[in-house]
């Protein structure tokens, strides 16, 4: 009987407990801990041997060290991260919802491990990606005023299985 009334309270309680929404998890004022998956921290890469090596690791399972320096502000689905020694930087991304990066990340490190990726645009593609990143941050582009360097047509990515901030 008594078993049965602290399963109750447990059940009810269960039932009363705030559920943490998305919006909640992108303004979380502590950035500091594992998101989705555990990450390796073993063979970990820089940004630049990543790139300057880019055909070597499309495809494959990659770890990297680096700092974030922007995190989309919509709804936290990916974060930028660059190295402080060449100023190179990559995208680390998430389908949306799955894993939400707070937007207080900015300025921490993070070891992101995941698919490596090269997403290839057209020239449409590519002047609505940046109409796209503009409008997350607020801001109207005419996409007939956007000036395409070669570098827009195409973005190296982590297609991230998990990260951890510290």
């Amino acid at each position: 009987m008594i078993l049965l009334r602290i399963l109750s309270v447990a059940l009810f309680l269960s039932g009363c407990a705030k559920q943490v929404s998305e919006k909640d998890l992108l303004n979380k004022k502590d950035p500091i801990g594992s998101y989705g998956q555990t990450v390796s921290k073993t063979n970990q890469l820089s940004i630049h041997e990543l790139i300057s090596s880019a055909d070597k690791y499309l495809g494959k399972n990659v770890v990297v060290n680096a700092q974030i320096d922007d995190v989309c502000p919509m709804r936290g689905c990916w974060m930028n991260i660059f190295d402080e020694k060449t100023s190179a930087s990559l995208r680390v991304k998430v389908t949306d919802g799955d894993i939400v990066f707070p937007l207080s990340g900015i300025g921490n490190n993070v070891v992101a491990e995941g698919i490596f990726t090269k997403l290839n645009l057209t020239e449409d593609q590519a002047r609505n990606w940046k109409v796209h990143l503009a409008e997350e941050k607020g801001i109207t582009l005419d996409p007939d005023s956007i000036i395409l360097a070669p570098e827009d047509y195409y973005e190296y990515r982590i297609a991230c299985l998990g990260a951890e901030i510290f």
